[in-house]
């Protein structure tokens, strides 16, 4: 029989780190994730058009059951809050830092986002050839049930699962952005031996690990870019294009017939790819 694994809230504090079990694993969690979009309204069309503006903050909420009974319930009973005002100081502010505690919530290495790009370790690696199988399987049926139109829908049907730069995690870093308490069992005395504890946790990323785990890149779009000591044209074709042969369309956009002798400081032309 395996070992029970408990869940852990890890908490950053200012000035140290400290890990926080639950008592009790929840039964069930969920995350929320959403996409804005704006709607762009077209005379003459039969529905607005469809502007994507931004993502949504992906939201962790969960009950989590306290009990203190095991020490007795009468006279001299433990609180239960000794064990749920550890939870309820994560969403207090710290002096130090003006904020709550930074967090990540983490339990198995199967959390939910593992094997996005390609999860590490074998089950996680498993887990992704069956989803690549299935999804190639779907791509299939769906490629003889439309025709030639099924083609483009069967390509992206296919592509599920494939890279998606660092987005992979093992856990869910995060800020505590509420909790509601709820006691249910009191001793004699009135001491609260039973709770439970609705918490919501907020995703939290830097400005840096967005653009980092995104990778953003626009082919289609014409770009400028300062040359810099050392730059060729395959790493400017790589940076934009991701692939590095198509350097002669950098090339011949800006003239250049020697593409071993790059002036540092140049501005260079990167077209957009009409293909």
């Amino acid at each position: 029989m395996s070992q029970l694994r408990k869940a852990v809230i890890r908490v950053d504090w200012y000035d140290r780190k400290e890990d926080i079990e639950v008592q009790y694993n929840p039964t069930e969690y969920s995350l929320d994730k959403q996409a804005q979009f704006g709607e762009i309204g077209v005379p003459g069309l039969d529905s607005p058009l469809q502007q994507f503006v931004r993502g949504q903050t992906e939201k962790l909420t969960m009950e989590l059951f306290f009990d203190t009974t095991e020490h007795g319930m009468g006279a001299g009973a433990t609180s239960v809050t000794s064990e749920t005002d550890k939870i309820y100081q994560l969403i207090k502010i710290e002096p130090k830092r003006h904020a709550p505690p930074l967090l990540t919530f983490i339990w198995a290495d199967q959390f939910p986002g593992s094997s996005v790009g390609g999860a590490p370790g074998a089950a996680a690696s498993a887990a992704t050839r069956a989803i690549g199988g299935a999804a190639a399987a779907a791509a299939s049926a769906v490629g003889a049930a439309i025709g030639a139109a099924g083609a483009a829908a069967a390509s992206g049907l296919s592509a599920i699962g494939a890279s998606q730069g660092g987005q992979r995690r093992n856990g869910l870093r995060c800020v505590m952005e509420s909790v509601r308490q709820k006691f249910t069992l009191f001793s004699p005395e009135g001491v609260p031996l039973r709770a439970t504890l609705t918490i919501t946790l907020r995703e939290y990323k830097t400005l840096s690990e967005q653009l980092n785990e995104l990778q953003l890149s626009s082919p289609d779009r014409t770009h400028v870019h300062v040359l810099r000591q050392g730059d060729t044209l395959a790493a400017v074709s790589t940076a934009y294009y991701d692939q590095p042969g198509l350097w002669r369309e950098v090339a011949g956009a800006n003239g250049i017939d020697d593409a071993r002798r790059l002036a540092s400081g140049r501005f260079l032309r990167v077209p957009r790819l009409s293909r």
